[in-house]
């Protein structure tokens, strides 16, 4: 029998806005293959730079959605953060907090005090995105920064998938604070070390797999780490985004969704002059890429991909010789 992704990794490091849920929906078809892929033996940490809830509020989000998961499952851009700051400042700390309850409890976790006040004398300041963010704590945040707080953030995704299309992400939110001081935040979420260092930590992973739908996030994380990637289609990602990656992000695999961990790889066969796999051709010709064939768009997706990357090398494709491609990928 054909070995299929699950059967090629121990832990399965899954984002989970665009992957495993849209908003508070789950992807369709993420619960059943979870489960699955958890009763095949594979471990399962959901790695969020989300970093608004604690992990208890998340882990019951996901078994609301049928998602098998515990708060121990569950890594987060806040609890990275935390643990950056705990290992620069002393026990006790006081750290001002602009965002919300995920923050406060993973601070405390490790040891350190949350305030809301500049007047407290915070060692340092974190943010991340939070529903109800004030302008009275980003003035608090601000006022911190300007007399030395170190500025962290959970993380620095400039948008957030949900179920209505995408909204400003902690990123954006970060501009605030920064265009009033000049000074930029230190980000602990991915692509950046600390949250894939916090997930390691927790985990045990040797093999693990990081499955995410952004390729500055998820898939550049993954390439830091030296680890292999599976970006899914079910949020920000799409086929030009894919085809005019640079060479960070480039993922391992690319599927529609989490369900492909338990189908077998795709490998694209290539002479040189041609890529091809089940039926798609590409072939480079008069300075664009030309596409045929039929059947399942994705593997016509993954064989313009890979025409793509060998002619960019270490650069990113015009997206104007993509187009014939992109018109007959159809996805």
């Amino acid at each position: 029998m054909e070995s299929t992704l699950i059967d090629l990794y121990d832990t399965l490091l899954l984002d989970l806005d665009g992957v495993v849920y849209l908003g508070r929906r789950a992807v369709p078809g993420a619960p059943e293959a979870l489960t699955r892929a958890r009763d095949l033996g594979a471990r399962l940490a959901y790695v969020t730079n989300n970093a608004s809830r604690t992990p208890a509020a998340i882990a019951e989000h996901l078994v609301s959605i049928g998602v098998p998961a515990t708060p121990g499952d569950v890594v987060t851009s806040a609890q990275a953060a935390a643990r950056m700051i705990a290992e620069r400042v002393p026990p006790g700390s006081a750290v001002l907090v602009v965002g919300g309850m995920g923050l406060r409890s993973a601070l405390r976790a490790q040891g350190l005090r949350p305030v809301t006040t500049a007047a407290e004398s915070p060692v340092a300041v974190v943010q991340g995105i939070s529903p109800d963010l004030s302008y009275a704590l980003l003035g608090e945040g601000a006022l911190a920064v300007r007399r030395g707080a170190w500025f962290v953030a959970a993380n620095g995704d400039t948008t957030m998938p949900t179920d209505r299309g995408e909204l400003p992400g902690n990123g954006s939110m970060t501009r605030v604070i920064a265009t009033a001081t000049g000074v930029e935040p230190v980000s602990a979420g991915k692509p950046e070390p600390p949250l894939h260092r916090e997930s390691i930590l927790r985990t045990g992973a040797r093999d693990p797999l990081i499955v995410g739908d952004r390729l500055d996030t998820d898939v550049e994380a993954a390439t830091r780490a030296g680890v292999d990637s599976l970006l899914v289609l079910s949020g920000v990602t799409g086929p030009l985004g894919l085809l005019t990656a640079p060479p960070a992000h480039r993922p391992t695999h690319i599927a529609a969704d989490v369900s492909a961990v338990h189908e077998p790889p795709a490998p694209v066969v290539s002479d040189g002059e041609e890529w091809s796999r089940n039926g798609w051709v590409a072939r480079w010709e008069n300075g664009g890429l030309h596409l045929k064939g039929g059947g399942d768009p994705l593997d016509g997706l993954r064989v313009a991909c890979a025409a793509s990357w060998a002619r960019a090398g270490e650069g990113r494709t015009d997206p104007g010789a993509l187009t014939q491609a992109m018109a007959a990928i159809d996805l």
